[in-house]
């Protein structure tokens, strides 16, 4: 009788489906070195992809939506409902990259088993915060010197 929770799939009298652990191969089974060169190029496009979605969530993707919220003529004069549109859509968009990121990180993790490295984890916790740190950097240096605080002291043409 298996009673230890880590075979049970937790606290629970029955399995429930989808919750039995992962079971990996002790080692990846390689293929000939020029398919594991082509696996790994593939991997790192893969995680380079992952960069330039996780990148587009600092900036590029806020500034997309208020610049089409701004050219729908029936919101542009009903400045509530403008930013409400902006905001879900923002929203939605957000969590639809989340989920493309999600996909490609066991997308990478496969690739990577395929390269020939025993990949277990996936990478898309580092991917995040390194973007993140990169992301609020340039929005800093933007506020500091770019157009946010910069032109905020006085106005054009004061003494």
């Amino acid at each position: 009788m298996r009673s230890d929770p880590s075979d049970t799939g937790g606290l629970f009298v029955g399995r429930r489906p989808g919750t039995q652990p992962v079971h990996y191969r002790s080692e990846p089974v390689l293929g000939n070195p020029r398919q594991r060169r082509r696996d790994a190029l593939l991997g790192h496009c893969v995680l380079a992809l992952m960069v330039l979605i996780n990148l587009t969530f600092w900036g590029p993707v806020e500034a997309g939506w208020l610049w089409i919220v701004s050219h729908i003529p029936i919101l542009v004069d009903h400045i509530f409902f403008a930013t409400i549109a902006a905001f879900f859509g923002i929203l939605l968009t957000l969590l639809a990259g989340l989920a493309v990121c999600k996909q490609l990180d066991g997308i990478w993790i496969l690739m990577r088993r395929a390269s020939g490295v025993d990949q277990r984890d996936g990478v898309i916790g580092r991917v995040f915060a390194y973007t993140a740190m990169v992301g609020v950097t340039l929005f800093g240096i933007w506020l500091v010197f770019g157009g946010g605080l910069a032109n905020s002291g006085t106005a054009p043409g004061a003494p």
